[in-house]
């Protein structure tokens, strides 16, 4: 009888644990879990603050004593692994104060991550700072709210959790500032579609501040001040900076680690040493476009590998091939996901990099409650490959992303997006999806059809002597423009091409990059000199306002 040890259990451990009863009823299966719930729902976490989950109890998704049942798996809480000895298979276990020790044939480490907890000063004084990774950590936040009648929250970090509580704690009746790093919010995503997320924040009511850290707590915390010297008043204050893997076990034991100090695993997520495996937040992954190592901190990827590292224990061939770090958050009524690397990253590695944004509807515009939904798309215009691709809306989404993710995992090029076949009704998308419409708008760049330039080209463009052409209608025009332009509405522009000179570049604009493709490609076969401005003065005027002018 083989006896496997588990150490950590949520996502990637009980993965691990129950797919192991499935395909080995004789093994003897131990978990050991440290804290007080073995398997819950972090994600879930934040949604409780504002009550939109309203139960506690459907945080738990399981029992120690439902798993007993029903799976025949001996689930510890409260049962600290303080050492291990890969020589002897044993491991020391803390419990009720005391310590014993217990063998293993195959051991899996799945401890997940820890919030990662920058050097504030002061920080150790703050009675109203915490971090919120785990059910604990939700139960002394909602204690101190009701405890001191929060109405001030400060989010240090504007990552997928920090939105997540700003929105929760906005929904509780907390006046809520965002304190971000970054240049922009959602780092994750580029800086133009982060932009999207950041009007929806300020619209409702939270006070951003970007560019900056928190270097100081005064007052027990409930004085924040930024490295600029402003002070902010908090009677919370929420650290979500990021996390970092949860080594110290391993690392004692001589586990190999690498890249932010993860744990390095092989392609059966075996370690170093003999017969101990690893999954989860903690471990090292391979990007599967980047090619390079990363940590991927996402409860997919962690079931996913829990899963595959009991079919190996239990002798199936299966192969940790990486990730690609697919994720979504909501934000009020706004989506915004990301998949595959973002723009900046993909210069930094230095690929020849092209991008593309289209905007649509979330299904048939006719139909009632149509919204819009803006993509992006990362791409290789030589080879067709898909680098990225990040996604906003308020509908939607989530399908959009999850399609491209799904053609990045195979290995679809956007020659093949076109060729997608989705469903398709009136009440649930378009004939010509979102996804395959950027498709073939990628597809026109790397044929030559339509040569674009970005948001963030326009104002050295213009430098030059080139000259912008709005195409859209005076009423559109008169609503926001930019400072200096030249106007023929797109229905005019053939009976006014003698208006334009063809020494003259010109940068084509309209509202969303339709109709500046359509003029595009009548100004081209006219001989004119011509580039469009990709995702046009509604991407502009998101991530560039205040250079918006208005009649």
């Amino acid at each position: 009888m083989t006896k496997v040890v588990i150490v950590g259990g949520v996502a990637g451990g009980m993965s691990a644990a129950t797919r192991l009863r499935r395909l080995m009823e004789d093994a003897e299966i131990i978990v050991f879990e440290k804290g007080p719930f073995v398997s819950f729902a972090n994600c879930g976490l934040p949604y409780y603050v504002s009550g939109e989950i309203s139960d506690r109890d459907q945080l738990l998704v399981q029992t120690p004593e439902r798993l007993q049942a029903r799976f025949n798996l001996d689930v510890r809480p409260f049962h600290e692994v303080t050492a291990i000895d890969a020589t002897n298979q044993t491991v020391t276990v803390r419990h009720d104060g005391k310590e014993f020790v217990e063998t293993y044939d195959k051991l899996i480490l799945s401890p997940g991550a820890k919030p990662f907890v920058p050097p504030i000063e002061n920080i150790e004084r703050a009675t109203n700072v915490f971090n919120l990774r785990n059910v604990p950590d939700l139960d002394e936040i909602m204690a101190h709210i009701d405890l001191v009648q929060s109405k001030e929250a400060v989010i240090v970090g504007a990552g997928f959790i920090g939105l997540e509580m700003a929105e929760n704690l906005v929904k509780k009746g907390l006046n809520v500032t965002i304190v971000e790093k970054a240049p922009h919010v959602l780092p994750a995503l580029d800086e133009e579609m982060a932009a999207f997320v950041l009007q929806t924040l300020e619209a409702n009511g939270i006070k951003v501040i970007t560019s900056q850290s928190v270097v100081r707590f005064e007052e027990e915390g409930k004085s924040v001040v930024l490295e600029n010297g402003d002070n902010l008043s908090s009677d919370l204050t929420i650290l979500s900076v990021g996390i970092q893997p949860e080594t110290t076990l391993a690392k004692e034991a001589g586990v190999t680690l690498g890249f932010r100090g993860g744990i390095v695993v092989d392609d059966h997520y075996e370690t170093n040493l003999k017969n101990i495996y690893a999954v989860g937040d903690a471990i090292v992954v391979n990007h599967q476009i980047s090619q390079e190592d990363a940590l991927v901190s996402l409860a997919s990827p962690a079931n996913r590998q829990g899963r595959q590292v009991a079919d190996v224990i239990a002798g199936l061939k299966r192969e940790n091939k990486g990730s690609i770090g697919t994720a979504i958050v909501r934000v009020f009524d706004l989506s915004a996901a990301t998949t595959g690397l973002s723009e900046r990253i993909a210069r930094n590695l230095g690929y020849d990099v092209s991008v593309v944004h289209t905007s649509g509807k979330d299904h048939a515009s006719y139909y009632p409650g149509a919204t819009d939904i803006t993509l992006k798309l990362i791409f290789n215009a030589k080879t067709g490959q898909i680098y990225g691709a990040q996604g906003i809306g308020q509908k939607g989404v989530d399908k959009r992303i999850d399609v491209l993710a799904t053609a990045i995992k195979g290995n679809l090029t956007i020659f093949d997006l076109p060729e997608l076949e989705l469903t398709y009704a009136p009440p649930f998308g378009s004939a010509k999806d979102p996804v395959n419409m950027i498709g073939y708008a990628a597809i026109n760049i790397a044929e030559g059809l339509s040569q674009n330039i970005q948001w963030h080209e326009l104002a050295d463009e213009l430098a030059k002597g080139t000259k912008l052409l709005d195409v859209r209608t005076t009423p559109e025009v008169k609503r926001g423009h930019f400072k200096d332009f030249v106007h023929i509405p797109l229905d005019n522009l053939r009976s006014r091409l003698n208006e334009l000179d063809k020494s003259n570049t010109y940068i084509v604009s309209c509202h969303s990059g339709l109709r500046s493709y359509i003029a595009e490609r009548l100004l081209q076969q006219e001989g004119f000199k011509v580039k469009n401005l990709d995702g046009a003065y509604s991407l502009y005027n998101a991530v560039r306002p205040k250079e918006i002018f208005h009649d």
